[in-house]
C-alpha cells in the first residue's frame, strides 16, 4: 500500500493483510490509526472542522468501523448517530429501511434504525466511514436515507482509495493506493 495524500500531521502506520476476508482481497486494517490517540484525535477535530457550520442532525455510521471514528465527532458537533448495521443486528422494531448494496467482494445488506419519536423527513445526514473503495456501501446509504425523506448533506471517509472511484464530492483525510504484483 502507497500514501498518495496525507491531510493528518502524524507519520501513519497502517497495515494490510493479504487474502482477508477472502482470497484476493487485501483487508487495509486501520487499527494502528486509533491506537495512537494523537491520530485518533486529530481525525476527530478535521472532521468537526469540516462538519461544524453543516447543522447535521445525525452523523450515519456503516459498521463496524464507522463507529470508532463518527462517534467521537458527533459528540462534538451536537449530531445523534445512527449505527447502520449489517441485516439481523437491529432488533426487529427499531428496523427502518433494509437495503442489498455491492461490495468488492459480495453482497450485503445494511439496515437503518427508526429515529426515535421522529421521522428521516427533514433531518439532515452526514455519512462518516472509515474506508471509501467503489463507494458502494455510502451510495447505498444514501440512497436509503433519501427515500425515507433525509437530506444527505454530505459523506466522508479516513482512508480513501482514488484508483476505484472517482468521487469528486468525497471529504476524505488520506488517499492511498493498493499495490499490485507483490
Amino acid at each position: 500500500m502507497k500514501i498518495l495524500r496525507n491531510e493528518l500531521n502524524e507519520e501513519l502506520n497502517i497495515r494490510t493483510q493479504k487474502n482477508f476476508p477472502i482470497d484476493g482481497i487485501e483487508f487495509i486494517d486501520i487499527t494502528p490509526l486509533i491506537i495512537q490517540k494523537n491520530v485518533l484525535n486529530e481525525i476527530t477535530e478535521k472532521f468537526v472542522e469540516e462538519l461544524k457550520n453543516k447543522n447535521i442532525d445525525y452523523l450515519v455510521l456503516p459498521e463496524a468501523r464507522g463507529f470508532l471514528f463518527g462517534t467521537p465527532v458527533a459528540s462534538k458537533i451536537g449530531a445523534g448517530i445512527l449505527p447502520v448495521r449489517k441485516k439481523g443486528k437491529l432488533p426487529p422494531d427499531y428496523i427502518e429501511c433494509s437495503f442489498e448494496y455491492e461490495k468488492e467482494y459480495g453482497k450485503d445488506i445494511l439496515e437503518l434504525p427508526k429515529l426515535v419519536n421522529e421521522s428521516y423527513e427533514g433531518k439532515r445526514f452526514y455519512i462518516i466511514d472509515d474506508l471509501y473503495a467503489t463507494g458502494n456501501t455510502i451510495k447505498a446509504i444514501a440512497s436509503a436515507i433519501e427515500k425515507l425523506g433525509g437530506t444527505l448533506v454530505g459523506y466522508g471517509c479516513v482512508l480513501n482509495i482514488p484508483s476505484l472511484n472517482d468521487d469528486k464530492k468525497l471529504f476524505s483525510l488520506i488517499d492511498i493506493e493498493e499495490e499490485t504484483g507483490e
